[in-house]
Parts: structure tokens; C-alpha cells; sequence
């Protein structure tokens, strides 16, 4: 028989001089390759909308040319010197050609800018001296010194140094509240000038207390829904997925007409009596209006994951726990609660994942007390253009996400994941 077809586990047409390893095996990788082809456009589309971007963001975090691209003489001095050699003639002759080229280039702000983010006010420096310096002559030393003696101040030599290098850890550095001094050791950032670290302090804090506040108010509402009736549960389920189908901006705007000083609360209290009119309560922009409106926005991300868990737990587990002697708090603590741990964990690094990245809620009813490291970030891309420092700040962050994902998969196994 020349051609015996068999069927074996989805191996068909198999001639009988072929070995049936190598068929199983063509016809696995002929598996696979359908599989690949049929994930192929999500998979593009993850390379393209998250892992470049992120990549991106990790590089510009280390990356910036904004200096060493449009003073080129200057830089090149710079990497030929080291730090502790004297500041003469030829680094100012090289200071002035790249400021004409610069001002003639139209790139001298973008030059002030990279250097004012080390040094606050040094932008005007160098739009100024771009204005005046077509006629300047030598000594190039005397004559910008004579003009404005801030280019004999040795941090500003320093700082041009520093941004000379295209690539720099001095973002994570400053992210950090550390910089380094004119020898260029690394040191803390004035007491007045460290505000990152409170930043980070306080958005840890608060995500610690918003997901606390939501797993205590989540797992008996999850442990009602997962013990009623379908009726009645479906009912009650509609209340919990009622905040998904109202805008995000909705929600946090209904909080501020809520909490506000001339707000429904407020008047509510006074009108029962418990508060006089001068004694309105501060329930928005500070640290409680961000609790309060961010709980109410995560609730349903930890309610979910629990009762995903709670609802195929068999309540005779519990029943024979009991009837064996155990009391109500044992039966709870030592049967029902290690069986709900895998949508607790879930919903516990859920909902603390995205507090820590919050921004609408907090940059709304925050105040100064109530702001987050997100809106800190976007500060930086929106309105002082330190895009570096910006990138470096959700560099830190993205690590921390990172590393709470590392803890959970230690101490609860990723492949126990419950969302649903």
C-alpha cells in the first residue's frame, strides 16, 4: 500500500514510510504558525501603542541632545577637558561660536531651556547674550563677563558640562532629589528644593489607604453578591457596574458639588444643626477629596475580582467547618477567607496600580495636598517642556509597578490571578 492515510490526533494524510514524530511534529509547528498569524495584528499593535512608547520613554528618561546638537564647539571642548581644567579663551571662543550659530540657527532657546532645568532663570541668559553678541570681539572671556558676569559663575559652566553629554542619569538624579555639586559628586538637593520624594511618599501613602479603604468596603458587598439569590445578585450587580457606564469626568465633578464648601454636604449639615454656617467643613481640594472621589471610582476594581472568587466557593465547606465545632470567626478565618485570597491579592494589586497613576481625580479635587506623582509629570510634559525629567519620574514609577508585580507573583503566583 503506497498511500496509507491515517488519523491520529488531527495527523491526517500520513504516508506510511513517513515517521510519525516528524508528522506530529509538522503538524504542530503548522499549528502554530496559524496561531501566529491569527494573534499577529494584536501583537502589532502592542509592539506599536505600548512597548514602543514605553521604550521611548525609558530612552528619553537618559537621552537628551538638546545642548550637545546646538553647541557643538563647546561640547566637543568639554569632552576633550576634564572637569577640574581652568575655564580660558579657547572654551569662551567656543561659547560665542556656537551662541551666533545658535541665534542664527534659531535654537538658542532650546539651548536656555536645557540649561535653565539644572539652573532656574538661565533661559534669559542666553536669549540676552544671542541678541548682543553679533558684535562682540576678543577676548571673548573679558567681553561676556563685562556683559553679564553670570558666565564666569562656575555652576553654570558645571551645568553646561553636565548637559553636554547626550546621554545622562542626571534625570533619575534629579528625580530623586539628588544633583551634583561643581566637583561633580552627588549630593542631596536643598531642603527647599526636594519635592519628588515627599511626591512619591505621598502617592504611595494615599494608594495604600485608597485600596485599604475599598478591599474594607469591597468583600461584603462581593460576599453578599456571591451569597444571593441570582435575582436579587443581578440586581445588586447592576449598582456595582453602574459607575463603568458614567464618565470618569462625571463622576469626579459630581464629587466636587458634593464635597465643596457651598456644597450639598455642607448645606446638609447645616441644615440639620450639626455645623454652623462659619464652620463649613474643608471636604475638598486637599488629601480627604482625593480619597473620598478616587475610592468611589476604584471600588467596582476590587469588588469585581473578589466576587469573581467568592461565587464558586462551596458554602458546605463552611457548614461542615461549623458542624465539626468551629465558631463563625474560625469558619471564616481558616476555610472561607485562604479561598477568597487569590481575588483579594488581584483586586488589592489592581486597584493600588492604577491610585498610583491617577491624574484627573487628584489634579480636580486634589488642591496642593491631594496632588499625586502623575500630575507632577505632567507638569513636566505640559508646561516646563522637561520632557527627560518627566520620563525619569514615570521611569520610577513604571519600576515600582514592576516590582509589586514581581512581590505578587512571589507570594500569590501570577497563574492564580482571578479579574473575572
Amino acid at each position: 500500500m503506497a498511500d496509507l492515510y491515517m488519523d491520529m490526533g488531527g495527523v491526517t494524510g500520513m504516508r506510511d514510510d513517513k515517521p510519525l514524530r516528524l508528522a506530529l511534529a509538522q503538524e504542530y509547528r503548522r499549528k502554530m504558525r496559524r496561531a501566529l498569524f491569527l494573534t499577529l495584528p494584536l501583537l502589532l499593535f502592542l509592539i506599536a501603542t505600548f512597548i514602543v512608547p514605553i521604550g521611548q520613554l525609558l530612552l528619553r528618561s537618559v537621552h537628551n541632545d538638546d545642548f550637545s546638537r546646538n553647541m557643538p564647539q563647546l561640547s566637543r571642548w568639554f569632552a576633550d577637558n576634564t572637569a577640574d581644567t581652568a575655564i580660558g579663551e579657547v572654551a569662551f571662543s567656543a561659547l560665542v561660536a556656537d551662541l551666533i550659530l545658535a541665534a542664527k540657527e534659531k535654537t538658542i532657546t532650546v539651548v536656555g531651556t536645557r540649561i535653565n532645568y539644572d539652573l532656574p532663570g538661565m533661559r534669559s541668559l542666553f536669549t540676552s547674550t544671542a541678541r548682543k553678541i553679533g558684535g562682540l570681539t576678543p577676548p571673548f572671556k573679558s567681553a561676556l563677563i563685562q556683559m553679564d558676569p553670570r558666565w564666569g559663575d562656575e555652576r553654570l559652566w558645571q551645568a553646561m558640562r553636565v548637559a553636554s553629554a547626550e546621554y545622562t542619569g542626571d534625570f533619575y538624579l534629579a528625580a530623586a532629589d539628588l544633583s551634583r555639586n561643581q566637583k561633580g559628586e552627588i549630593v542631596r538637593t536643598p531642603e527647599e528644593r526636594r519635592i519628588y520624594g515627599h511626591l512619591f511618599f505621598r502617592t504611595l501613602m494615599l494608594a495604600a489607604m485608597i485600596t485599604g479603604i475599598c478591599l474594607i468596603l469591597a468583600y461584603p458587598v462581593a460576599h453578599l453578591l456571591a451569597t444571593l439569590p441570582m435575582a436579587k445578585s443581578n440586581l445588586l450587580m447592576i449598582f456595582v457596574l453602574l459607575p463603568f457606564w458614567t464618565s470618569l469626568l462625571v463622576r469626579t465633578t459630581a464629587w466636587m458639588v458634593l464635597l465643596q464648601e457651598q456644597g450639598v454636604l455642607n448645606n446638609g449639615l447645616i441644615a440639620l444643626g450639626l455645623i454652623s454656617d462659619d464652620m463649613r467643613l474643608p471636604l475638598i481640594y486637599n488629601q480627604f477629596g482625593t480619597v473620598i472621589a478616587m475610592t468611589h471610582i476604584l471600588l467596582p476594581f476590587m469588588i469585581l475580582p473578589i466576587y469573581s472568587v467568592m461565587r464558586p466557593i462551596n458554602p458546605s465547606y463552611v457548614r461542615a467547618a461549623l458542624s465539626l465545632g468551629a465558631s463563625s470567626w474560625t469558619a471564616f478565618r481558616r476555610v472561607y477567607f485562604p479561598q477568597t485570597l487569590p481575588g483579594v491579592a488581584a483586586g488589592v494589586l489592581l486597584v493600588f496600580i492604577m491610585a498610583i497613576g491617577y491624574y484627573i481625580t487628584p489634579a480636580l479635587v486634589g488642591g496642593a495636598s491631594g496632588q499625586l506623582i502623575s500630575n507632577m509629570i505632567a507638569y513636566h510634559m505640559q508646561e516646563s517642556l522637561n520632557w527627560s525629567l518627566a520620563a525619569a519620574l514615570a521611569g520610577i514609577l513604571l519600576a515600582g509597578v514592576l516590582i509589586l508585580y514581581w512581590l505578587y507573583d512571589r507570594l500569590v503566583g501570577i497563574d492564580n490571578l482571578k479579574l473575572g
